[in-house]
């Protein structure tokens, strides 16, 4: 007798967990660079477009192989594809793209903390403005301090997945996602209070289209739908392992528009922190990646209070990469738990000595194999991005595309079926050649100006 799946003790859990494993470095540090470097706020509209085109109706598909199997990826289509259909194998290669994904996003995690433990304990107080970027060159080229808190990361990450989904994934991840929501309001609106914020909330809000012109029209628009499509973390089973744990109660359209407002709340308010006071301090906002770790810190050292407000906003950072940290780890542990019927803590454990190995090469891709240059000359952290955000996630996304819509695979009328059972809004069948034909087509326009 198969014994009975652990799920969420709550729909508020359910969502908090959910929208912590889209909330992440790519709402917090990509979205508000994506934004500087593209025009502004003509960027943010379209990205609000390719939410609603692309992002949702995706994630919706995700979620609907989950919770109508209960099962991990691999389990889920060997259990709703058609007898001799191979679709199942995709399952597998959800388990190896949230394994890269996490040898470099736990690197980056690392920053996030040690950053926070800087302005903690006032180290960045004697740092003289010019002097940030020495600062963050100086955590790169030390591997020791890289792997100590990359190392943290890693181990609190697993250690909170031993206590299993209720008492650990969704307790903590309920706080810490409470914590991060409060922080950012009042973040944004200590940045909005700021002499000369105004006009960074311009640049912000109000669309001009000459910005979109001199950042180039066509670098706007594929900016956003990368942007829109890969924030909420769909192609690589991130997002399937929830919908096996989520109860029946309500559709999966009402669940997806909750999860994605939640993520796009916190992608709007870090750019209510960062611009406003980019502009107050007369900084420029299109710094690119600097801008988290070198520009910030700038304006905090000028700041009254710099030392409080920096390490309030590196503890939210903090929160934002760990839940998504956390969310993926659950991946991992219970695929193994899913295919290989290990128990929890076995899988736990190995797949913590599995991330701590294989996090190493990224830690020394700034320092001992700094010279080292993979696919298109990029070290080993870009290469390892460029795997998971150009190829992975878009032909992850495509398989539960064609899965859940067309007739060789689990198919649009059960799809449609499992999406709309339960309370709340639901997806109409007219919709169905869009995501049949249209949808694909976007995601592959999507891979293919990655790919270039």
């Amino acid at each position: 007798m198969e014994k009975e799946r652990e799920g969420f003790k709550s729909r508020l859990g359910f969502i908090l967990v959910s929208a912590g494993c889209a909330i992440g470095i790519g709402n917090v540090w990509r979205f508000p660079f994506m934004v500087g470097e593209n025009g502004g706020a003509i960027f943010v509209l379209f990205y609000l477009g390719f939410l609603l085109l692309m992002g949702i109706p995706v994630l919706s598909m995700e979620l609907a192989v989950g919770r109508a199997s209960g099962k991990t990826t691999m389990k889920a289509m060997k259990k709703l594809e058609k007898p001799g259909h191979i679709w199942h194998v995709h399952g597998w290669v959800s388990y190896v793209g949230c394994v890269i994904l996490m040898m470099y996003y736990t690197t980056v995690a690392g920053w996030m903390l040690a950053y926070f433990w800087k302005f903690l304990t006032g180290e960045f107080e004697d740092v003289k403005e010019e002097e940030t970027g020495t600062v963050f060159n100086n955590l790169l080229a030390s591997p020791k301090t890289m792997m100590l808190f990359t190392g943290l990361i890693v181990a609190l990450g697993f250690f909170v997945l031993c206590f299993g989904v209720q008492k650990g994934l969704e307790r903590v991840t309920k706080v810490m996602m409470i914590g991060l929501l409060l922080l950012i309001v009042i973040l944004a609106v200590n940045s909005i209070c700021l002499s000369g914020a105004g006009e960074g909330i311009r640049f912000y809000l109000l669309p001009d289209a000459s910005k979109a012109s001199a950042a180039g029209w066509q670098n706007v628009i594929s900016g956003a739908m990368t942007q829109a499509f890969f924030t909420i973390s769909v192609g690589i089973g991130s997002m399937e392992i929830f919908g096996s744990y989520m109860s029946r109660e309500r559709t999966l359209l009402s669940e997806s528009l909750q999860i994605v407002s939640l993520d796009t709340f916190v992608a709007i308010m870090a750019g209510l922190i960062i611009f406003p006071a980019c502009f107050s301090f007369g900084v420029e906002p299109d710094q690119g990646p600097s801008l988290l770790f070198v520009t910030l810190p700038r304006i905090f050292i000028n700041m009254n209070g710099g030392r409080i407000w920096g390490t309030l906003f590196f503890v939210f950072m903090v929160f934002a990469s760990f839940s998504t940290v956390t969310a993926v780890f659950e991946n991992l542990v219970a695929t193994l738990m899913d295919n290989l019927e290990w128990s929890r803590l076995r899988s736990v454990l190995f797949n913590c000595v599995l991330i701590m190995i294989s996090s190493i090469p990224c830690v020394l891709g700034f320092n001992k194999w700094s010279d080292l240059q993979l696919i298109g000359k990029r070290g080993v952290l870009d290469t390892e991005d460029f795997i998971v955000s150009n190829i992975l996630l878009p032909v992850g996304s495509l398989v539960f595309m064609l899965f859940c819509t067309w007739k060789f695979g689990w198919g649009a009328e059960k799809y449609l079926e499992e999406a709309n059972t339960g309370k709340g809004a639901r997806i109409s069948r007219h919709l169905i050649p869009y995501f049949k034909y249209v949808l694909p087509v976007l995601t592959l326009i999507v891979m293919i100006r990655g790919l270039i």
